[in-house]
Parts: structure tokens; C-alpha cells; sequence
């Protein structure tokens, strides 16, 4: 039988920091930057319809709101009234792992994304 994926147990993103941290029940903790997440937000208005997600810069980054969306998604607000992107537990554990592999230079090394 395949091992269930990880899933979110604790997320942490207080007002005025710039980093959102998210506990996985494998026990992995990821600090992803607000700059990472709003820059891969998979969003058709800042995707459109072609497939990948590519970074997308932007200047409003704090994350005002955080909603569960089901067993499979978080909804984030940032300042700016962006809301529209669903990001999934796989795209925020992808996001997890590759800026955990690339640090700050991620949208460099990889500015689109395979959804």
C-alpha cells in the first residue's frame, strides 16, 4: 500500500514577517519567504491558461489571511487584496522543497514551474 502524502500540521505566518512556515505530518518543517509563494502563485489571472507556473514578481507580499480550503488546499490574502490562488498541500511542499534546495535564487534557477 503507498505511503499517504505528507500533510500540513502547523502553519505559522504572524503579522509583519516575511516568512511563512508549514509543519509537515512526516515531520519536515518548511520556511517558504512571502516573496517565493506570491511570485508562484498558480492563479489564472497571474498564470493565465499555459500550463506551468512561472514566477511572477511582486512588491505586496504580506499575507493578511490564511483559509483551508477542504482536506487539499490553503487560500492565501496577501495585503494587496490578492486572493484568487488556491495552493494546493503539493504545490506548497514542492515550493517547500525546492526553496529549501535553491534558497533565495529559486525563481532564477527555475522560473516556471511544472504543475
Amino acid at each position: 500500500m503507498p505511503k499517504p502524502a505528507p500533510r500540513p500540521t502547523g502553519i505559522k505566518a504572524p503579522r509583519g514577517a516575511m516568512v511563512f512556515e508549514i509543519h509537515w505530518s512526516d515531520g519536515v518543517v518548511h520556511r517558504i519567504p512571502h516573496k517565493i509563494l506570491r511570485g508562484y502563485c498558480p492563479c489564472a489571472s497571474c498564470q493565465g491558461h499555459r500550463g506551468g507556473v512561472r514566477f511572477v514578481e511582486s512588491d505586496r507580499l504580506e499575507i493578511r489571511e490564511i483559509e483551508p480550503v477542504g482536506n487539499y488546499a490553503l487560500s492565501l490574502t496577501f495585503d494587496d487584496g490578492h486572493s484568487s490562488g488556491l495552493y494546493s498541500f503539493d504545490h506548497l511542499r514542492t515550493l517547500g522543497e525546492l526553496h529549501g534546495e535553491f534558497g533565495d535564487r529559486l525563481p532564477q534557477v527555475h522560473p516556471t514551474l511544472n504543475r
